[in-house]
């Protein structure tokens, strides 16, 4: 005779429906904008009953807020992990753009094209995003850091570049909801590989060390 299976502790089971209910809002988002989401339609695609969505989350602002962190400091993580992974002088900005690329374009700023016109208008809901924000933002400095020690240039210099190649994957993502031409989006990032390599130094970090 099998023994039953342990019950789970109130706890996990609670963390267990805050991600689903998380999940649902983040991908509800991608889906349909932040004006047509509503609560009703989170708790029916997470599987679960309105009554535990109130009873996690008091509002359809703070559950998208919590969603919104969950994203942004699960993706924050990877860029820390990315960075750590390749010390000076290894990290190469060939490594930074085709890591950044897929990392944006993959839901993250498109939930941001959703976002942003609520936080510009709704002040409470800007000042609860701008924290995580921040810390994401402290993510991408790491890596103009780590980037200014591997090709020898000035911190601000390497900043200012990457911020430029950030601003050129932004634009490029609110390009592809009315264009879908992946060879396109591909030339583009290829031609600005090679300026950033001329930009930051004329042979990759690894040629410089041999």
């Amino acid at each position: 005779m099998t023994s039953a299976a342990p019950r789970r502790s109130q706890e996990a089971r609670s963390e267990d429906t805050q991600r689903r209910l998380l999940e649902a809002t983040v991908a509800l988002l991608l889906e349909r904008g932040y004006t047509r989401l509503t609560t009703p339609d989170i708790a029916r695609r997470a599987g679960l009953s309105r009554g535990a969505l109130t009873h996690h989350f008091a509002s359809k602002e703070d559950i998208v807020v919590r969603a919104l962190g969950a994203q942004l400091e699960a993706t924050t993580s990877g860029l820390r992990r990315f960075c750590d992974s390749r010390p000076a002088p290894t990290m190469n900005t060939d490594d930074v753009v085709d890591y950044l690329w897929p990392m944006m374009e993959q839901g993250l700023f498109y939930v941001t094209l959703e976002y942003l016109p609520e936080a510009r208008n709704n002040p409470g809901f800007r000042a609860q995003l701008l924290p995580l924000v921040q810390d994401f933002h402290a993510a991408l400095d790491a890596i103009w850091t780590r980037l200014s020690e591997s090709y020898g240039v000035p911190p601000e210099q390497a900043r200012v570049t990457m911020n430029a190649t950030m601003c050129l994957i932004r634009g490029m993502i609110a390009q592809t909801v009315l264009r879908d031409d992946p060879a396109y989006f591909k030339q583009i990032l290829d031609y600005w590989k090679g300026h950033l390599r001329t930009s930051l130094g004329a042979r990759r970090p690894a040629e410089r060390a041999a």
